[in-house]
C-alpha cells in the first residue's frame, strides 16, 4: 500500500489520503502522478482530474456524489464542492459465483462453548432479567442490586474513592479507602459456570403503538431465545401493550428443542412489590441452580454467528476495519457458519452489489423492500439516508452517505447473501445474512443480539463504548493513533493494513483467532470489562 495515499478501485476518480498532504506534494496513484494543489487531511479524498459541474464522483467503483461546482484537480472534495448521489440499481440478481477463501487451517479448530438443545452454542452463559414494559424497570434494578452482590457479580466503582476524596476537602477529614479489585469480587461467585445475570431495562411496552408493543416483544422473545442465554425471569405489570402472552407466542415460533427455564412475575396478579420480588427471587435463584449445571465444551466454528457493525466510522474504516471484517465474514461463512451485516442506512449506494449475490429473486425484492420503505419513511419526517453520516463521520472524512454505505458494506465481505430479514426477525439460514436496524449503534446491536448474533465485531475510527447485555462486542479500530488514545475500549487495532504491518488476509486471520477466543471464555472484551451493556429496542412506531 502506498504510504500517503490510495485509490480504492481502478475505475475511481478520485484519491484517498492516508496521511495529511500539503500543497505541492507529488503523489503517483495507477500510474498518474498529481500534484496536491491545497491541504488534503488524512481520511479525506483529492480530485484525481478536473471535474465539471455535475460530474458523479467515483470510489470502490461506483457512484458516491455527484459535483456541486467545478473541481480542479488535486484539490480536497469537500461539502462545499459535492453532495450525495447514487448509481440506480436494478432488481435482477443475475448470476453470482464466488470464491471461497481458503479454509483448510481452520476446519479441524473449535470453540468453547456452551452447547444448547437446540444445537445452537452459546459463548457464554448468562440468566436474563427483563421487563415486559418501563413500569417494571425499578423491580428489575432492585432484583439487579440484590444478586450481584449476593451472588458476587457486583463490582466495585473505581470512581467511589474519587467522589468520597472530594467530600472529604469540603469536610476536612482524609479519606484512606482504596478501591478494592475486581478479583475480590470473583472470589466470592457462587455459581462458576454462570457468566452473569443480565438485567435490561427499556422505556417502552405502553403508550405507543401496538406495532411497537409487538415488536418489543418479538425482540425479547429473540433474547430468551438466544444462545447466550441459558433462562430467563420476566417481569410483567399486567395491563401493559406488550402483553407477556405476545411474547410468548413470538417465542414459540423461534424455539426449537426444549424449552429454556422461564420465571414470570406479574405484578398486579402477585400484589405486593415484596410479594412479586421474593417470587422473583425465589423462582430465579432455582433456575440459576440448573444454568450452572450447563459447561463449555468443545464445538465446530460453524456454530459462530458474527455480528458486523460499525459506529463512530472515519475514512479509514472502508479501507481497514471493515473490510478486515469481510475476511473474517468470509472465513466462518466458508466454514458452514453465519455473519449478519445490519445497518441499512448504511447500504445505501451499495444496493447493487447486493442484490448481485441475492440467492434469488424473491430475496432480491425483500431486501429492496426493506431498504425502499424504510428510506420513504424517513423522507416523511424530513431525514432520508443521505442524511446518515453524522458531524463527526463528515469531519473524518465521510462526506456522503454513498461515501458511508460502500465502506459500511464491506463488513459484509464477498460471500453470497443466504437471506434477507427484517428486524426482529431470527436467523433461520447459515451464511451471510442481512438485518435491516438503523445506523444508531446501540439500536443496531441490539437488533444483531435479537436475530441470533453469538459474537458482534463492531469497527469504529473516532471510538465508541457500545457493547451487549447478552453478546461478546469486540471492538475493532480503523486506525493505530485512536487505539492508542483509547485502549480501554478498543480490542483489535486494524489500523496496522494502513501502516503496511499487516495485509487484509492477514489482519483477518488475526482477527478470527480472537473471536475463538473471546467465544471460548479465554478473553474478556473491553465492553465487557466495562460493564458496557447497552440495550435500546428500535422504535419504529410513533409515541402517542
Amino acid at each position: 500500500m502506498n504510504n500517503t495515499s490510495l485509490l480504492l478501485d481502478p475505475s475511481d476518480n478520485v484519491g484517498v489520503a492516508l496521511t495529511d498532504l500539503e500543497p505541492g506534494q507529488k503523489v503517483s496513484l495507477n500510474g498518474v502522478e498529481i500534484e496536491i494543489q491545497e491541504f488534503v487531511a488524512a481520511k479525506h479524498k483529492f480530485a484525481m482530474r478536473d471535474f465539471q459541474l455535475g460530474e458523479d464522483i467515483l470510489m470502490y467503483g461506483t457512484i458516491v456524489g455527484e459535483a456541486t461546482q467545478p473541481i480542479p484537480v488535486g484539490h480536497a472534495i469537500t461539502l462545499q464542492n459535492i453532495h450525495h448521489k447514487v448509481r440506480e440499481y436494478t432488481a435482477d440478481p443475475g448470476k453470482f459465483a464466488w470464491s471461497a477463501p481458503d479454509v483448510s487451517k481452520w476446519r479441524n479448530r473449535t470453540f468453547n462453548g456452551y452447547l444448547r438443545s437446540d444445537n445452537q452454542a452459546g459463548t457464554a452463559n448468562y440468566w436474563l432479567v427483563l421487563p415486559m414494559v418501563f413500569c417494571e424497570n425499578t423491580n428489575v434494578l432492585l432484583l439487579k442490586e440484590a444478586f450481584e452482590n449476593a451472588l458476587g457479580f457486583a463490582t466495585p466503582n473505581p470512581y467511589e474513592v474519587q467522589i468520597k476524596n472530594l467530600i472529604s476537602g469540603v469536610q476536612g477529614k482524609k479519606i484512606t479507602e482504596t478501591v478494592a479489585d475486581t478479583a475480590v469480587a470473583e472470589e466470592n461467585r457462587i455459581f462458576e459456570n454462570l457468566d452473569g445475570i443480565r438485567f435490561l431495562t427499556h422505556d417502552l411496552g405502553c403508550g405507543g403503538t401496538r406495532y411497537d408493543a409487538e415488536t418489543l416483544c418479538a425482540l425479547l422473545a429473540g433474547y430468551i431465545n438466544h444462545p447466550n442465554v441459558a433462562g430467563a425471569t420476566v417481569l410483567s405489570l399486567g395491563c401493559q401493550n406488550a402483553q407477556t402472552s405476545i411474547m410468548l407466542d413470538k417465542l414459540a415460533k423461534i424455539q426449537k428443542g426444549k424449552a429454556k427455564p422461564l420465571v414470570i412475575c406479574e405484578q398486579q396478579q402477585e400484589g405486593t412489590t415484596e410479594v412479586l420480588i421474593q417470587k422473583a427471587i425465589r423462582e430465579t435463584f432455582e433456575g440459576l441452580v440448573e444454568a450452572n449445571k450447563i459447561k463449555r465444551q468443545p464445538v465446530p466454528l460453524s456454530k459462530l454467528v458474527i455480528g458486523l457493525e460499525c459506529g463512530g466510522s472515519d475514512g479509514f474504516s472502508g479501507i481497514s476495519a471493515n473490510p478486515t471484517l469481510g475476511r473474517v465474514s468470509d472465513l466462518v461463512v466458508a466454514l458452514g457458519g453465519s455473519a449478519i451485516l445490519s445497518e441499512f442506512p448504511e447500504l445505501c449506494g451499495a444496493e447493487q452489489n447486493l442484490i448481485n449475490r441475492c440467492a434469488d429473486q424473491q430475496m432480491a425484492d425483500k431486501f429492496i423492500h426493506l431498504m425502499e420503505t424504510y428510506n420513504d419513511a424517513a423522507k416523511r419526517v424530513g431525514s432520508g439516508f443521505d442524511m446518515n453520516p453524522s458531524p463527526g463521520n463528515i469531519k473524518d472524512g465521510l462526506l456522503t452517505d454513498a461515501i458511508k454505505s460502500c465502506g459500511a458494506a464491506k463488513k459484509g465481505g464477498s460471500a453470497p447473501i443466504a437471506d434477507i430479514l427484517d428486524y426482529t426477525e431470527y436467523l433461520k439460514n447459515p451464511g451471510l445474512n442481512l438485518l435491516c436496524t438503523p445506523g444508531n449503534d446501540v439500536e443496531s446491536t441490539t437488533g444483531l443480539a435479537g436475530s441470533g448474533a453469538n459474537v458482534i465485531l463492531f469497527t469504529t475510527g473516532l471510538g465508541t463504548p457500545t457493547g451487549n447485555p447478552v453478546c461478546p462486542v469486540i471492538k475493532v479500530s480503523t486506525n493505530t493513533k485512536m487505539a492508542n488514545r483509547m485502549p480501554d475500549i478498543i480490542d483489535f487495532n486494524a489500523g496496522t493494513i494502513i501502516s503496511g504491518e499487516d495485509d487484509l488476509e492477514s489482519a483477518g486471520d488475526k482477527l478470527l483467532d480472537l473471536v475463538i477466543q473471546v467465544a471460548s471464555g479465554e478473553v474478556t472484551t473491553k465492553a465487557e470489562k466495562n460493564k458496557n451493556y447497552d440495550f435500546i429496542p428500535w422504535k419504529r412506531g410513533v409515541s402517542l
